[in-house]
């Protein structure tokens, strides 16, 4: 089996981890505080003290770090990815960044090191990961994809190959709008049952289990009964992906007044000093213009 690498290692990509290490695979990793990598690092996982030092270790290079400008803190300079990119490695990508970024990093580590890059986003939360049903996007090389699919599917069943890089990406901005949008209709319809005399409790139960519930709403919906302290995907990440789905909306000539709406709430959020919980905080927002004080 391939060496795996992996750079980010925080709750998603710690999950990951620990996905890869159960199915026997050989991991070296960093994160920029070592201190997150210790449970992975019991758990038989190689530290490396730089994105480089990961990447020479490897075959194949996973990162996911919170966006672009993150992506390029880790691929360039001396102690960068493609500082210890060679040919026939492959890069992956797994973060949520502008796609045009993601399509130029792909052709600079192509004609700089004459590796591969793939982009290759994940739809889910930790606890999806957690229940083995994370979904992969990936945009590249249709034979480097096939090298790397065996490793994805360790870690979620579905593995979607989309065409060229930056279309994984692409389609990832697609999926999360969808999310904070579902999350903000379902809040309007908890208050409107909660304001006609439905317990918020009983509301809540009806609609996870009613017509409209994904997945999303399953596991999300009733964190408007407590959300939680450690956010799963909290305001300002939610946001990130709603502004580069807003620009990629006006590049492309997308009217996305949905998104934009929900956006402003997120900003609302954030102006309350709401902005650490997770983005199903925005229920809260709705609350208090409504009249109703959640106690947060």
């Amino acid at each position: 089996m391939p060496n795996l690498g992996y750079i980010g290692l925080g709750d998603m990509g710690g999950g990951m981890v620990k996905r890869l290490l159960a199915a026997g695979r050989s991991v070296t990793g960093y994160n920029r505080t070592q201190s997150k990598a210790e449970p992975l690092i019991d758990m038989g996982m190689t530290w490396a003290n730089s994105p480089r030092e990961v990447t020479e270790a490897s075959d194949i290079i996973f990162s996911m770090v919170t966006n672009t400008k993150a992506v390029q803190a880790i691929t360039q300079g001396p102690d960068g990815i493609l500082a210890g990119l060679t040919p026939g490695k492959i890069y992956v990508d797994m973060s949520t960044m502008s796609p045009d970024y993601s399509k130029e990093l792909a052709a600079q580590v192509a004609s700089e090191t004459g590796a591969l890059m793939l982009d290759a986003p994940v739809s889910g939360s930790t606890v999806t990961l957690e229940q083995g049903k994370a979904t992969f996007m990936v945009g590249g090389d249709k034979l480097a994809y096939e090298k790397v699919r065996p490793v994805l599917l360790d870690i979620g069943p579905n593995v979607f190959h989309l065409g060229e890089n930056g279309k994984a990406v692409a389609m990832k901005i697609a999926v999360n709008l969808s999310l904070a949008v579902q999350m903000l209709a379902f809040s309007e319809g908890v208050l409107l049952a909660e304001k006609s005399g439905i317990s918020r409790e009983q509301a809540v139960e009806v609609m996870v289990n009613s017509a409209i519930a994904s997945p999303m709403v399953g596991y999300r919906g009733p964190f408007v009964l407590g959300h939680p302290e450690k956010a799963m995907f909290d305001c300002d990440m939610m946001q990130k992906d709603l502004n580069l789905a807003i620009e990629l909306g006006q590049h492309l000539n997308v009217p996305l007044p949905t998104t934009a709406t929900t956006n402003e709430y997120l900003s609302a959020a954030r102006g309350m000093g709401l902005g650490h919980y997770d983005f199903s905080i925005i229920f809260d927002v709705l609350a208090r213009m409504s009249g109703i004080d959640t106690g947060r």
